[in-house]
């Protein structure tokens, strides 16, 4: 007995002495050999991830691929996106074909259960929005009686719709249109009044798609819950913590005033929080088998979650959307990173 646990003891000891590097797990031992991060990607939502005007990727869910391969492999272009939809999305995953799913996908108790996957933080939180043209004189759902709705079939917005309509004493028509490139066409050709979705996929549809956006709004209220972010396989529990202190890291550096452009000077902060972030105490990094400036490599080459959000679907990008919900929790939203300690 006391030779077993002399044995137990010592092997206990040379796990904890090993290189952090040579126990990473299968995941981001792929991804060193290949050299870049294979993220899923919708594709085709402004804002969100789409191709620009000069064929590059951008928005949120590219900025939090990219994140991880700033902290994995260094490089924030050491990327390669690849098109999902929803049919195909999970099946990706599960495959292998892609490392991490970062394509607005809802987390849900059904989905994080039962298809082998683990939904790890939320890098937006949303909802069911109604959107109609100004010439409509609506300013609420209550004044949506009697209204035409474009919404596909099966869908939360085809729920929600009925829900909603139920609730207020209100009758309505519903055109189901089975694609939904077919019904952004609908809507904004005239052939319904209302358009329902979550509301980051009718601004989305509004800036891309709308003949004229000015024309178009969504109308107070946000129904149900859908939180959205990156996902990944079952099974790998260090790239499963390594994007979800990916995602935290951003959201921590706003809190703490640690921006792409002062983070260099923040590096030199006494302040404990920045330090333990930006990797000068308490060398956080090994506990994810990376080194300890890979959050630092993060809000350098990305920003914090303010500066992505702002770019991509703030105020000042074609979606124009408010912080809300997706404000930091010192500010009456829902952002809450864990404690970097």
């Amino acid at each position: 007995m006391k030779r077993l646990i002399a044995v137990t003891a010592i092997a206990a000891l040379a796990v904890a002495l090993w290189p952090a590097d040579t126990m990473a797990g299968p995941t981001v031992d792929a991804i060193k050999k290949r050299g870049k991060v294979i993220c899923g990607v919708n594709g085709n939502r402004a804002g969100f991830s789409a191709l620009d005007s000069k064929g590059q990727w951008q928005g949120m869910d590219v900025d939090t691929c990219k994140a991880i391969a700033a902290a994995v492999l260094g490089d924030k272009n050491k990327v390669q996106f690849s098109k999902t939809t929803t049919q195909t999305r999970f099946t990706a995953l599960q495959t292998g074909e892609i490392d991490v799913l970062t394509r607005n996908v809802t987390w849900t108790l059904g989905r994080d259960t039962k298809l082998g996957i683990d939904f790890v933080a939320p890098t937006f939180y949303d909802g069911q929005g109604f959107m109609v043209n100004k010439k409509t004189g609506a300013k609420s759902v209550k004044d949506l009686g009697g209204a035409t709705v474009c919404v596909l079939p099966g869908s939360t917005s085809e729920k929600v719709t009925s829900d909603v309509f139920k609730a207020n004493g209100l009758k309505y028509t519903a055109v189901v249109i089975e694609n939904k490139k077919e019904l952004n066409t609908a809507f904004f050709g005239g052939r319904c009044d209302v358009h329902v979705q979550s509301t980051s996929g009718l601004s989305s549809a509004r800036a891309t798609v709308a003949p004229n956006p000015a024309d178009y709004i969504l109308l107070p209220g946000v129904y149900g819950k859908d939180p959205m972010g990156p996902v990944v396989r079952q099974g790998d529990p260090q790239f499963k913590d390594i994007v979800a202190w990916t995602v935290y890291a951003m959201m921590e550096a706003e809190e703490s005033g640690v921006t792409s452009k002062n983070v260099d000077e923040m590096k030199k902060s006494k302040n404990a929080n920045v330090a333990r972030l930006l990797g000068n105490k308490d060398k956080l990094g090994e506990a994810l088998g990376l080194d300890n400036d890979w959050a630092y490599r993060i809000i350098k080459q990305i920003g914090n979650y303010g500066e992505v959000f702002e770019r991509n679907v703030g105020q000042n990008s074609p979606l124009k959307l408010p912080r809300g919900i997706n404000d930091l929790w010192t500010r009456g939203g829902l952002l809450y990173s864990p404690p970097f300690k």
